[in-house]
């Protein structure tokens, strides 16, 4: 069966619901999770930061509220058991979609456990999908979790 997950964190709900399936699996398995967050540094800065700023500044946050969402994760699977591995990269010029595909590989995964939001329509085309483009080009299968949209009848 499966011994190694990648499953890619961003801190939404999606991911963190990933999580909790590569952990259930991971126990009946006996597999190791590697945890990956890709920084991407647009989200954290505006452009017009004076390099020094960036460098000592912005950056320096990014990557510790990177370290720690990782750390959390890994503790929290840790404590259950699991074995556990961390990766944290900034994005380059690669869309987020092809490091995460290619981290499948360097990792030796042979399952991606990812989050979704189950876009559609325009929100779909105008924000894309990641969780797609991971399931067309990653070199192993894609399990895609996304949070169920049954209401529950009270």
């Amino acid at each position: 069966m499966y011994s190694r997950f990648l499953v890619p964190l961003d801190g939404s709900p999606t991911s963190l619901l990933a999580l909790d399936h590569a952990a259930d699996m991971a126990r009946l398995n006996g597999a190791t999770v590697v945890l990956l967050h890709v920084i991407e540094p647009t989200r954290h800065s505006t452009g017009f930061e004076r390099p020094k700023v960036y460098i000592e500044d912005v950056r320096p946050h990014f990557l510790a509220a990177g370290h720690a969402l990782l750390d959390e994760a890994a503790n929290r699977l840790r404590q259950d058991g699991i074995a556990t591995e961390t990766v944290l990269l900034e994005s380059t010029a690669e869309r987020v979609s092809e490091q995460i595909a290619r981290q499948a590989k360097e990792n030796d995964c042979d399952l991606v456990i990812l989050g979704t939001h189950g876009r559609r329509g325009v929100d779909r085309l105008l924000l894309g999908s990641d969780a797609e483009q991971v399931a067309r080009i990653a070199p192993v299968p894609v399990m895609l979790v996304r949070q169920s949209r049954r209401k529950e009848i009270t």
